[in-house]
Order: structure tokens, then C-alpha cells, then sequence
């Protein structure tokens, strides 16, 4: 039997498992085997060679965002009002097997939009070159799926359970698991906080699944057997999601009310260039960019080039070895004029996490 018709035979026999506390080891395991042959679809055993057929998207930019929707529903539209209205220079580039359409400049930083139109044509079931599309969505910093206004639960439910099949996780946190593996002691399970579906057995069920005897595990939220899955798996990617609903100026404006109340949506109008401000604002606060201003000694900030940093790796060390990697090798200290800091300017160390729009000087050794 092949590993599709295995995926299938899984996913039929979870739909007629009745969930409750008897069957959440039998379900625990069924996930487990479920995600190891997607792993095999994507990876197949032996393969290391690389992802094939010359596919590769060069990375610019500071951020890059994956556009994904079915045909028609106004994504082409969209991409190239976006690049036209809003590009410093209409930056086409086509490699091999897939087009960049553009890459937007908005406020002082470069984001580089794809289109992933493989995604939604089979990925999950291994057809065309959905493993290779797949790998670049993995390394977007974002992913826009567009939907038709008109019709977007039944589009939303499948494009979301494309991704889910590929380890791509949409708006949500890692979970909050601690995980071990160890040489002896068996399965070592903690609770901080009550569960209400993994116990001892479901999770030594899901790890004999994976051959793992011995490892401790600490469950610090209310967790899922999914969730326990993906930290085992070790290969989820966890990226910020906004839904596009377009085509707004085919509904009422009672509609279009109930649409802004959606969490991580914007309704827009690709065709008429309605609500772009909206979506961009949005973009800016889902990809979490930090812009930081260079001072040189005895100069004005140059504010026209920030040097763009992504939250989470924003220190003045993260400054420095994006602006050329010896910086480190000289650094004294740094002066930061902004809200990170209480004195303007004050005097910082290389571990100094700092904000939007701050200004740094740094000073090196002499």
C-alpha cells in the first residue's frame, strides 16, 4: 500500500473514532503515524538530494511574504497593485520555476512578495512541485492567503489543511512543551497545569510510536495530542497569517462590518485599490520589523536607510552583524538615543535589546 493510501486509511479511521477519555491514546497514536508518513511525502527516505529541479526563489529584502489563493480570486490583481502603487522600483525577477512579482518598499523596508500558486494544486498529496513550494513557504516571514469574499470558508478550510499537512502552523504559538530525550528512566511526565487529554498513556503511546523509551516531558499549558506531535517531530514552522478577503465592492456594507470583526482579516478591493493602507498597517505589525537609524561620530542620524531587524533578534549585536560582520571584533559600546533606553543618549552593551526607531552609534575600541 502506498504511503497516500495509508494517509487516507489513517484520516478515514480518526473520522470514525468516537473522542473521548478510552480513545485518546488509540487517537494520540493514529496522529503520530499520520505525521511521520506526511514527514516520509515530504522527505522520502534516502533522498538528501537537495530540493530538486533547480527551484530556488533567491531571498531579498528585509521580510518575505507568501501570497497563497485559489484561481480567480483577484491574487494577480492584488500583487501587481501592491508592487505597482507602492514599489520603489517595479522589481521583477524570474528565476526557473517561479516568479517574484515584486518587492514593495514600506516604511524604509524592503519585503519581498511571492506567489505560491503549487500550494494549493496537490502539495500535500505530493503532485507537481509541491515539496519545492512548500519549502519556500516554509521561509516566508509571513503568508497572506487570499479568498474570494463571496465564498472564503470553503477556500479558508482547504488551504489551511494544505499547510497543516506540511508542518506550517498559522497564527499560533509553539507549544509550550518541554521535551528530553534521555539514556535511561523511562517516561518521565510532569503536569503544571491540568490536562484534559494527554495523561501518562496517551503520551508513552505516542512516543512508542517513535521508538522514544526514555525522555522527560513537562507540560506547561493544557496541551493537545497534536501538540505533542509537533515538539516530537521537531519540524514546524510557526508563521503569522493575514486572510485578504477580496472583492468588497460585491457585498453590503452590513457584510463588510461583520468581515472587519474576523480576527487576522482585512477586506479589501484588489481591483478598485480599496483598504491598502489597512493591509499594510497590518503587514508592518505582523511581521514585527524593527527599523534602527545608524549615527555616525559627529554626524546627523541617517534616517533615508534604516537598518531593519526582526523582532526577537533585535540587540545592538544583531545591529552590528547586519551592518558587516567584524563590528563585533572592535565593539566597545554603543550610544542609543530612542525608547529603549531611560538617558538619551545612553550607554549600552551588546546584549541591549533595542526599538523601533531607535539611533545607535557604536563605538569601538580603540
Amino acid at each position: 500500500m502506498g504511503i497516500l493510501e495509508r494517509i487516507s486509511e489513517i484520516e478515514a479511521e480518526m473520522a470514525r473514532t468516537q473522542k473521548n477519555k478510552a480513545t485518546m491514546g488509540h487517537l494520540g497514536l493514529l496522529k503520530a503515524r499520520l505525521a511521520k508518513l506526511r514527514r516520509e511525502l515530504i522527505e522520502p527516505k534516502g533522498g538528501g538530494g537537495g530540493t530538486g529541479d533547480g527551484f530556488d526563489v533567491a531571498k531579498t529584502g528585509d521580510a518575505r511574504i507568501g501570497f497563497v489563493g485559489f484561481p480567480s480570486v483577484g491574487k494577480s490583481t492584488l500583487l501587481s497593485n501592491l508592487a505597482g502603487v507602492y514599489s520603489e522600483v517595479a522589481a521583477y525577477e524570474f528565476t526557473t520555476l517561479t516568479t517574484v512579482p515584486g518587492v514593495i518598499k514600506y516604511k524604509g523596508a524592503k519585503v519581498q512578495l511571492l506567489d505560491l500558486p503549487g500550494i494549493i494544486e496537490g502539495a500535500k498529496d505530493g503532485k507537481g512541485r509541491g515539496k519545492q513550494v512548500i519549502a519556500v513557504a516554509r521561509t516566508c516571514g509571513l503568508i497572506f492567503i487570499v479568498l474570494d469574499v463571496l465564498k472564503p470558508l470553503q477556500h479558508k478550510k482547504l488551504i489551511e489543511k494544505e499547510l497543516e499537512g506540511f508542518g506550517i502552523r498559522l497564527n499560533k504559538q509553539p507549544p509550550n512543551i518541554g521535551y528530553r530525550k534521555k539514556e535511561k528512566g523511562g517516561i518521565n511526565l510532569q503536569t503544571l497545569v491540568p490536562q484534559s487529554e494527554l495523561d501518562i498513556d496517551t503520551v508513552r503511546t505516542i512516543l512508542n510510536e517513535y521508538k522514544i523509551n526514555n525522555a522527560d516531558i513537562v507540560l506547561r499549558d493544557d496541551c493537545t495530542a497534536d501538540d505533542l506531535v509537533d515538539v516530537v517531530e521537531g519540524n514546524r514552522v510557526f508563521i503569522p497569517c493575514i486572510y485578504l478577503l477580496n472583492k468588497i465592492d460585491q457585498i453590503s456594507i452590513e457584510e463588510l462590518d461583520i468581515i472587519y470583526k474576523v480576527p487576522h482579516c482585512v477586506p479589501i478591493s484588489a481591483h478598485h485599490k480599496w483598504n491598502f493602507d489597512d493591509l499594510l498597517e497590518k503587514m508592518w505589525e505582523y511581521l514585527q520589523l524593527v527599523r534602527i537609524y545608524t549615527k555616525p561620530k559627529g554626524q546627523l542620524p541617517d534616517y533615508t536607510a534604516p537598518v531593519v531587524l526582526k523582532g526577537g533578534r533585535n540587540s545592538v549585536e544583531d545591529f552590528c552583524n547586519k551592518l558587516h560582520r567584524s563590528i563585533m571584533k572592535e565593539f566597545k559600546c554603543a550610544l542609543v538615543w530612542g525608547t529603549s533606553v531611560k538617558h538619551q543618549p545612553q550607554k549600552v552593551g551588546r546584549d541591549h535589546v533595542l526599538c523601533d526607531e531607535d539611533v545607535v552609534q557604536v563605538i569601538k575600541k580603540i
